[in-house]
């Protein structure tokens, strides 16, 4: 849709002004007074004349004396009613005509009438004004036009979206209840869940697995930093693994350019994705903790952020160190400099903001992760590669299990590969809408893995 003119750019075109008059004086006389004040006029003779310019022009302001021949300022000012409603009309009338400006004003609806011979002043400051209330009026038609057409649209996306969400979320749900099922005796389900979960994001080719990995790593080590259990430990880096699988419910639309570029109602849909997150993952409800953090990780330090407007000790501090992590890698990914000044200046910018967004406990375990992290982002996120299956040679490690869409097994982890296997994932391959991309192990271990 087009963009609307502001009433800033309008004030900079000259009002355009119809004139009526069967004298041509009168005409010539008000031709001088709006050239003057930098208003573009037309005069007609009669009518007929005006009418036809009024079929052909958009005026802003029509001007018509009240005693014409054939066809009178009354019923000229009411045809103009007809042709162009939101036009401002003005009548010019002698002292003798009242009982005529009575009928224009309650049949031809005139906006305004001046008495002949007018103040100059006077009638410039009318115009001005009629010409003011016409940009208002087309203004605000525009902008409900504009208004309603981006509710046709947020409609339709809110609709397909609903679709989706409906449809993505039943499919992972279903997944997770047969895994709860599959493991509910098994101490490793934790595991298995989150890295079926990862095959669902590292499939998607507008998301980034490799991120998601970074920010696992990260949520882990700063975990460790804070000298947190175990089991926090653990929940911190599966936070980091899922944070974004809310997004596979949603249209790629919302999260295959930066979020900068999105609209502001697009933007409010975005930030739904944590939400849509715990929708999905509540069958798991071994993740119960992993989907808090989640849930929270848009929370800010100071109380300003969403869902809750949850602010210090209130936010569940996995969510607090997701947040760090998260935008840490962002913005190291949006920077195009070496990797030695991508991970200054990210710090850098998280130190900014520390006690404000951020909690400047988690602020300092991130700084004190710092050169353990970049040591193992360099060495291939700690001895894992991601490749296609064309890049597949046998000998090579599989590092994460690869699921197909409905949860089921291909191949597990620690798979050797071998032509046959190879030529068995090539052939897979073709029955999917987008290609493998496979975690290969190096032999150092891991706990991140590609579909």
């Amino acid at each position: 849709m087009k963009d609307i003119p502001t009433l800033e750019t309008q004030e900079q075109i000259p009002a355009k002004v119809l004139c009526v008059d069967d004298e041509a004086s009168v005409l010539r006389a008000l031709s001088r007074l709006l050239n003057h004040h930098k208003i573009e006029v037309v005069t007609c003779s009669c009518a007929t004349q005006a009418i036809e310019a009024l079929q052909n022009h958009e005026f802003e302001v029509a001007i018509s004396d009240m005693r014409m021949p054939k066809m009178d300022g009354l019923a000229f000012l009411s045809k103009v009613k007809e042709l162009a409603p939101n036009t401002q009309r003005i009548l010019l009338t002698g002292y003798a005509d009242i009982e005529a400006t009575i009928g224009a004003i309650n049949q031809a609806k005139i906006h305004a009438y001046l008495n002949k011979p007018w103040e100059n002043e006077h009638l410039v400051q009318v115009i001005v004004q009629a010409a003011e209330k016409y940009r208002l009026a087309k203004h605000n038609t525009h902008l409900h036009a504009h208004i309603l057409e981006q509710n046709k649209q947020l409609h339709e996306l809110n609709h397909s979206l609903e679709q989706l969400v409906s449809k993505r979320t039943k499919q992972i749900r279903q997944v997770l209840k047969q895994l709860e099922i599959a493991h509910k005796h098994e101490q490793n389900e934790h595991k298995a869940t989150v890295e079926l979960l990862y095959n669902f994001i590292n499939a998607n080719p507008y998301i980034d697995g490799q991120l998601a990995s970074n920010i696992a790593k990260t949520c882990r080590l700063m975990a460790k930093q804070l000298k947190q259990p175990t089991k926090a430990i653990q929940t911190a880096g599966m936070a980091g693994f899922l944070a974004q699988v809310g997004l596979l419910a949603m249209d790629p639309e919302l999260y295959k350019v930066p979020t900068n570029q999105l609209s502001d109602q697009q933007k409010k849909l975005f930030y739904t994705h944590p939400a849509t997150a715990q929708l999905m993952l509540m069958p798991a409800q071994h993740l119960n903790d992993v989907t808090e953090a989640i849930y929270h990780q848009f929370e800010k330090y100071n109380g300003e952020g969403i869902p809750k407007g949850l602010k210090d000790k209130e936010i569940p501090l996995c969510a607090q160190i997701l947040a760090v992590a998260r935008d840490y890698w962002q913005y190291f990914a949006q920077n195009h400099k070496n990797d030695a000044d991508k991970q200054s200046d990210a710090l850098s910018h998280i130190k900014a903001f520390s006690e404000h967004l951020y909690n400047p406990k988690v602020v300092n375990a991130l700084e004190a992760s710092a050169k353990v992290l970049h040591k193992q982002h360099n060495d291939h996120a700690g001895s894992m590669q991601i490749v296609s299956s064309e890049q597949l040679e046998p000998g090579m490690t599989l590092g994460l299990a690869v699921h197909n869409h409905q949860g089921i097994m291909l191949l597990p982890k620690g798979h050797i590969f071998t032509v046959t296997s190879i030529a068995k994932i090539k052939q897979l391959e073709q029955h999917k809408p987008t290609p493998f991309r496979l975690m290969i192990s190096h032999g150092l271990g891991s706990e991140s893995t590609s579909h």
